[in-house]
């Protein structure tokens, strides 16, 4: 047996904590590392939950079998059975977790580089809280055997998963809808297949790879931009759906083609739903408050264990209560009920429900995906990312920006306005008198620079970006 300081592993490895689970590079995660998290983990939940049996899920990224084996045998070693449930989305290794009372262990980098991945720790009664993480990263562990053989796979997870939306959408409710699937390397393509067609769809699969690619749906690639409006042309679809790699996060086009925004399709479902109460992260846009869809709206700082205790709290005191990311992953705190079908509460990132309620909601209202859209307010938000830019220059960056009007001016459009509120809940959001907002926060999983930008019209949100970015970069490059 191998004792090891966490603390010290994560100075080690470079595997720490960022907006969601434990993260770093491949070949930083050896089986060493995976297990000492795993250790740490149950160690941390143990004092507060009888522990016996802990569910286990991997992605699609090469690696993953690999360290979900050392998260096994790490349980194992400390007499936990390992019900492993292959490959499948985390909602749905979420869901199933929930469903037995147990805890789950997922291995995915979801969105981030290929050359990343991640794990993510779910308790008996969801996600861990950000002070889990704490006493995890303090977690003193001893460790033995790192390595062996994966169990059978256990399908009833998977299977949940797609007979929650079953139940909740009537039998062949999407009859006659011509939709295509970009499956590239999502661990949901299948399944989601398998649910769009059990509900009536006509599906059509595209790009599907079995080399991982990491699509982030916040920062939607130009190729993929003009893939979507060509898929639109070529097949004349009603939507174009998809995941991020670990299918937690949508991605939905209308039937020309063009992406729709995470957090507008958030506000679609949201209001689908009637939900009363919404929780969302500070960099969502502010058409979630002007559409005059919900009695309230809280803003918290990004990554989802943020949220749902936002939404813990409003469960305090509200009912109706969701939550949702700029990247679209939905949460839902409270059971509803549309049409007379119930919807139990699922507190984790979610992608299907989301792209699911966009399609439900167009057909209810008799009109296409884009006629969604003519009623909300004109704000349009844009956003990318500097990548392999570190966290630290990120935030002396940041810092710089907030203590010198000088130096904000520098870096952001002169053409923009005066600054009328600074935000500093997660990074720096500035809203400017024009009502145009530019937003620069170091990401959470990898050494990459963000910029949200809101802005009246579309083509302007996008240049705000391109040129918000485009300083920063150019100013690196002089220094």
């Amino acid at each position: 047996m191998k004792k090891l300081k966490i603390s010290e592993v994560m100075a080690s490895s470079g595997v720490t904590f960022g907006t969601s689970g434990a993260r770093g590079l491949v070949n930083a995660m050896s089986d060493e590392v995976c297990a000492a998290y795993t250790a740490a983990f149950l160690a941390v939940i143990r004092p507060s939950f009888k522990v016996s049996r802990i569910a286990l899920g991997i992605d699609l990224r090469p690696s993953s079998p690999r360290i979900a084996a050392a998260c096994a045998a790490a349980l194992r070693e400390q007499g936990i059975q390992v019900d492993y449930c292959g490959a499948l989305p985390t909602p749905a290794l979420a869901l199933y977790a929930q469903n037995e009372t147990i805890p789950a262990i997922m291995v995915t980098g979801s969105h981030i580089p290929f050359d990343r991945n991640g794990i993510k720790f779910y308790r008996p009664d969801g996600e861990i809280t950000k002070s889990d993480e704490l006493a995890i990263s303090d977690a003193v562990v001893e460790i033995g055997q790192t390595s062996g053989e994966l169990p059978a796979v256990n399908p009833a997870a998977l299977e949940q998963y797609l007979q929650r939306y079953l139940n909740f959408f009537p039998a062949q409710y999407f009859k006659d809808l011509r939709l295509g699937l970009y499956e590239h390397s999502s661990v949901a393509r299948d399944g989601l297949r398998t649910l769009l067609e059990a509900l009536g769809a006509k599906v059509t699969s595209l790009g599907r790879t079995e080399e991982f690619v990491p699509i982030d749906t916040e920062a939607v690639t130009a190729l993929d931009i003009q893939k979507g409006k060509d898929w639109a042309t070529q097949h004349a679809f009603d939507a174009i759906l998809s995941t991020d790699g670990d299918g937690d996060r949508p991605l939905i086009s209308d039937e020309t083609g063009a992406w729709l925004r995470g957090d507008i399709v958030g506000l679609i479902c949201a209001r689908y739903l009637g939900a009363k109460t919404v929780v969302v992260p500070v960099s969502c846009n502010t058409a979630i408050e002007l559409c005059g869809a919900f009695a309230n709206v809280a803003r918290t700082r990004i990554g989802s264990p943020y949220v749902i205790a936002g939404m813990q709290q409003a469960l305090g005191v509200d009912d109706g209560v969701v939550g949702f990311e700029a990247n679209g992953g939905f949460l839902v705190g409270s059971r509803f009920t549309h049409q007379g079908k119930p919807l139990a509460p699922l507190p984790t990132r979610d992608a299907v429900l989301p792209a699911l309620a966009v399609l439900a909601a167009a057909r209810e209202a008799n009109g296409k995906v884009s006629d969604l859209m003519k009623d909300l307010p004109k704000r349009y938000t844009a956003s990318d990312r500097l990548q392999e830019f570190p966290v630290a220059a990120s935030r002396q960056l940041i810092q710089e920006l907030g203590n010198n009007a000088e130096a904000l001016h520098h870096y952001l459009t002169p053409d923009q306005g005066l600054p009328t509120d600074c935000d500093t809940t997660d990074g720096l959001r500035i809203t400017f008198d024009n009502g145009e907002i530019v937003h620069l926060r170091p990401s959470g999983n990898a050494p990459e620079l963000r910029c949200y930008c809101e802005a009246a019209t579309e083509q302007r949100a996008m240049q705000l970006v391109q040129t918000v970015l485009a300083r920063i970069e150019n100013q690196g490059n002089t220094d």
